[in-house]
């Protein structure tokens, strides 16, 4: 049913033009197509760039620009997002191409979209909604400041030894001058009007001030050479052996799981600036049929880019449209115009981005700071840290662990006892568990009674707690075993349906015939001692 479910999904994305009609009523069509433009000239740098940090051929990184942007913005999960390659990937793949070559690059780029279909299928995408939002603040800060040092390269030039060092004099004088005037002039028509992209029209500016007067600043063409053919359908030269599986397969799982994170978290980012929610499973689906195709055209791979897809929404960008736009425009340059694009100088570009680094940092995060729980505060430096000097998937992973860990503590502090006399068992004393019992707080909770002190008749109220996990049990039956020891009584009351059937199915209950728990009736429970006598 699941994968029907899925299926469905996925078919019903195919017919994305009838789902546009709605759309292009509230957009301007000129306006979509500016933005696929702005963001297609912003993409050709990192893919070039994304492709000399994995150690292949630039159009390795332009052909999965290309043909993963194409695919994820007709069946994504969130229109207006941007995908292609990126560097949290690409940073994986060079040990590969490395140590095996570029074919085996392509091998895993296919399993690891195979992967991501199976995550699509399987709607593995909707745990995303697990991450908490110190962790979502601490991403988007991170990757600000990881697109910010990225684009300090710019300022960097090959010697006659091949060593990059910083531009000095004229030239870095002159870059820094297109850099701040780029910014100045997005800025000035963010004011004035947004029909034509910001972005779009200091490019232009800026690009003919740098021709016209022949400026001697790095172009586009000081890259590489991005002129290629229409991508050829080629399956990986590699042996159909289960050695080469396994070769690929730790590579494959790692990029599959990057790019699903980096992915699902910039569609929750979008989404919140666009107001639309879901679309996590469809967007796994997305992904991994791009990558699969893209593995058998000789791409790289890719993922959503969070850099791209700011420029797009913040351009004005809504619908797919303004995605495929910049996946066509990008073909376009690959096959037809790479001489006029490779003219473009890059501090124009480095200025686009940093105006996405000024606009995607959540300053509001810097006061939220002294106001928010202190462990939700380092949460955010945290994950903003190890994006910066690790990666996404290490940054999500070490702040939802860190998220979950303060959590149970918080958790695990609040189970406490009220001991009263019962009303309904003469001489019994009642305890009032309130709180989770689970592994957090079990310790606590067996430290709550004293066997010793205690009457012949114990009653255990949990109409204010729930039995969470097999600690619970554990715990439970430690007290109980306590009390036998002690020739007295353990017995449980007002439990709900869900622990009920947690603490029947262990076996520790002695269920009453003909007993429903979801009457709610205070039934008390003989608890049946030795189920985990043998568990460590």
């Amino acid at each position: 049913m699941t994968e029907q479910t899925s299926m469905r999904a996925f078919a019903r994305s195919i017919s994305f033009f009838n789902n546009q009609k709605s759309e292009i009523k509230n957009i301007k069509l000129t306006t979509e197509i500016l933005c696929g433009l702005t963001v297609s000239l912003a993409l050709v740098p990192e893919a070039i760039a994304f492709a000399f940090v994995a150690g292949v051929a630039p159009l390795v990184g332009l052909y999965a620009a290309f043909i993963v942007g194409l695919i994820t913005a007709i069946f994504g999960g969130r229109p207006g997002m941007i995908s292609g390659a990126t560097g949290a990937l690409a940073v994986v793949m060079v040990s590969l191409v490395a140590s095996h070559g570029v074919e085996y690059l392509f091998a895993s780029v296919v399993l690891m979209g195979l992967l991501q279909l199976g995550a699509g299928f399987l709607k593995l995408g909707k745990f995303i909604r697990m991450v908490p939002h110190p962790v979502m603040l601490g991403f988007v800060n991170g990757l600000a400041v990881v697109i910010f040092l990225s684009q300090l390269e710019q300022f960097k030039f090959p010697n006659e030894d091949g060593t990059h060092v910083w531009m000095t004099g004229t030239t870095l004088y002159l870059t820094l001058a297109l850099v701040f005037g780029t910014m100045l002039i997005i800025w000035i028509m963010s004011k004035i009007s947004k029909t034509i992209p910001p972005p779009l029209v200091a490019i232009c500016i800026i690009t003919g001030i740098v021709i016209f007067f022949d400026l001697a600043v790095p172009r586009v063409s000081d890259l590489a050479s991005m002129a290629g053919s229409f991508p050829k359908f080629h399956i990986p030269l590699i042996p159909i052996t289960f050695e080469a599986f396994m070769v690929i397969l730790p590579y494959s799982l790692i990029l599959a799981m990057i790019g699903l994170i980096e992915s699902l978290l910039t569609l929750n980012l979008v989404g919140e600036i666009t107001g639309r929610k879901g679309g996590a499973s469809q967007e796994c689906l997305a992904q991994g049929a791009a990558n699969t195709i893209t593995g058998f055209f000789g791409g790289m791979g890719g993922c959503a880019m969070i850099g791209q897809s700011m420029i797009n929404i913040n351009s004005g960008g809504r619908t797919r449209i303004s995605g495929i736009s910049a996946a066509i425009f990008l073909l376009i340059f690959i096959l037809y115009a790479s001489s006029f694009i490779e003219m473009i100088p890059l501090a124009v570009l480095v200025g686009v981005m940093f105006m996405v680094v000024i606009g995607t940092f959540a300053w509001n995060s810097l006061r939220l700071l002294f106001i928010v729980p202190r462990a939700d505060a380092v949460v955010i430096l945290l994950v903003t840290f190890v994006t910066v000097v690790e990666d996404l998937a290490i940054a999500v992973i070490v702040g939802v662990v860190v998220s979950a860990l303060v959590y149970a503590w918080n958790a695990a502090s609040r189970i406490h006892a009220t001991a009263r006399p019962s009303i309904t068992e003469i001489g019994a004393l009642v305890y009032e568990i309130e709180g989770p019992l689970f592994f957090g707080s079990a310790t606590s909770f067996m430290e709550l009674f004293e066997p010793k002190k205690d009457p012949d008749i114990i009653i255990l109220d949990f109409k204010k707690s729930r039995v969470v996990d097999q600690s619970a049990l554990q715990a439970i039956e430690a007290v109980a075993e306590k009390y036998k020891n002690l020739h007295k009584r353990v017995m449980l009351r007002h439990l709900s349906s869900d622990c009920h059937r947690l603490l029947n199915k262990s076996g520790q209950l002695t269920v009453k015939q003909n007993d429903d728990p979801d009457y709610g009736l205070a039934v008390d429970y003989d608890i049946q001692i030795g189920r985990f006598s043998n568990s460590h």
